[in-house]
């Protein structure tokens, strides 16, 4: 088979479009990041948004969650948050002398952690165990979060005061790390013009149920072994880049992506398959995802730091020597 045929039509995959349109209505730009958004949404995936300020990354969460219905949580994350202030906590009730639970503002479908960076240690680690196991933990009682659930951060990168690196294993939890970059001269023109009239009104377009049965439909999506294993082979390659011949590359990456990178790799693409109207993954899904699901899992060394080489160049010299491969058929 082709991968390059017209594509099997996707006739479920119509909300999602409807979606997307509703969205641009106060989004100008940013196609890379509402299509990203949108394939964590269907891969339950929880993604990062780094951009500088200005750039409507808390307006396109904000506009996606209203979309797509279901409850949604904005926390503006400073240094002085505590875990309970996203959480919840056990409060003492004086009428019946008993301590009840109150649950926190991650009790919700979409949370949007505005500035996550500015949160310390404690706070992470909290916001870890949601976003993992979807489940927080208050005193001796488990409590299980709403589904769909998903975590949507932003970070500006600019800034060194009053910040905190988010641990690897917390990035590591993040399906994709979506980089922000400004307008073009065009598409500022039309920000700025939009923003003298009256900001236009979101409605919602689908439902949490309806998003839930979207995710399972996502779930059909064909994917050719081969595909899984070129995915292997990328990931594996970031660790031992000295398999593929790229040896001068060994003293810049301290550590590779984890397995987990291959799998949310997979699994991006499988969305990002079913957002284009396909029944099955093509190569394509997996490159044009590969940056964003790898990058923030690259862990580089001093030596990278000094030399300028950010894990995007790194991932570009590797997929640059890695064949892609080309299945013979969609195997159904």
């Amino acid at each position: 088979m082709n991968w390059n045929d017209a594509a099997v039509p996707a006739a479920s995959a119509g909300p999602i479009e409807k979606v997307l349109y509703e969205v641009k209505k106060t989004i100008v730009g940013q196609d890379v990041l509402l299509e990203r958004l949108v394939v964590a949404l269907l891969a339950r995936g929880h993604v990062l948004v780094e951009g500088v300020p200005g750039l409507a990354k808390t307006l396109a969460v904000k506009s996606l969650a209203t979309a797509i219905g279901g409850d949604f949580h904005r926390v503006q994350f400073t240094p002085d948050l505590v875990p309970a202030d996203i959480v919840g906590t056990r409060v003492f009730h004086q009428p019946t002398g008993e301590f009840q639970v109150q649950l926190g503002p991650v009790f919700t479908n979409l949370l949007l952690a505005d500035e996550i960076n500015r949160a310390p240690a404690k706070v992470q680690s909290a916001l870890l165990e949601t976003m993992q196991e979807r489940q927080v933990t208050i005193g001796r009682e488990t409590h299980k979060l709403p589904n769909p659930f998903l975590v949507m951060a932003t970070q500006n990168p600019i800034e060194n005061e009053g910040v905190y690196p988010l641990p690897e294993a917390q990035v590591d939890r993040f399906m994709m790390k979506v980089l922000v970059g400004y307008p073009s001269v065009t598409e500022e023109f039309v920000v700025v013009e939009r923003a003298l009239a009256p900001a236009a009104v979101i409605q919602r377009i689908i439902d949490p149920a309806t998003l839930i049965a979207l995710q399972q439909q996502a779930d059909q999506v064909y994917v050719d072994p081969s595909l899984i294993e070129y995915a292997v082979q990328l990931a594996h390659a970031t660790r031992e880049p000295g398999r593929i011949g790229l040896t001068d590359l060994a003293r810049y990456v301290t550590f590779g992506a984890s397995p987990r990178s291959s799998i949310s790799l997979v699994l991006a693409a499988r969305a990002l398959a079913f957002i284009r109207g396909r029944e099955y993954v093509v190569p394509d899904d997996l490159t044009d995802l590969a940056h964003d699901v790898l990058r923030h899992r690259l862990v580089l060394s001093y030596e990278a730091l000094s030399d300028e080489i950010t894990p995007d160049v790194i991932l570009s010299k590797i997929m640059a020597n890695l064949a892609i491969p080309e299945p013979a058929g969609r195997g159904r």
